[in-house]
């Protein structure tokens, strides 16, 4: 795993994962920085390793899993196994717009959640004006993946990965 700061736009930060394992492991360091009422959306292309970002993440915050693509369930409430806050864990790739993502009712959960919403680029931001953007790519080789992270508001002002 490495990290590279700042990336290519301001308060960018990319990190790289060869393996699922080391995609695991940049979850588990996401989540030490990961409390009540924060956001994070997720986006990249099928198979790039949303789901695999969010178990380590889920790792990190000591949450009930098992932790699994949520596409058909649409959202999962991963409740904590250490007194910490919960993971709503929500899949937008099905969803046909705002309206629908209005009916999950993300936002009853948000202040005592961790919430993160694959597929949610350009749908959740209306949840916080602070949250954490993480864009997954695909490398030309195996397993390889860039992870770029990109705080929103005040709350990610100065954050190193």
């Amino acid at each position: 795993m490495s990290a590279t700061s700042p990336g290519s736009g301001a308060g960018v930060q990319e990190i790289g994962a060869a393996t699922a394992e080391e995609m695991r492991a940049v979850g588990v360091r996401l989540a030490t920085l990961l409390g009540p009422g924060d956001l994070v959306v997720l986006g990249g292309p099928l198979g790039a390793g949303k789901t695999t970002l969010v178990q380590g993440i889920a790792e990190g915050l000591k949450v009930r899993g098992p932790i699994t693509s949520p596409t058909f369930v649409i959202a999962r409430v991963h409740p904590s196994l250490s007194g910490g806050p919960a993971l709503v864990h929500a899949d937008a790739y099905r969803l046909g717009g705002s309206l629908e993502v209005d009916d999950l009712d993300l936002d009853a959960s948000i202040e005592e959640s961790v919430t993160v919403v694959e597929w949610g680029e350009g749908l959740v931001e209306g949840l916080s004006d602070e949250r954490l953007e993480i864009h997954i790519e695909r490398g030309d080789e195996g397993e390889q993946r860039l992870v770029r992270v990109r705080g929103v508001g005040a709350r990610w002002a100065g954050t190193v990965l």
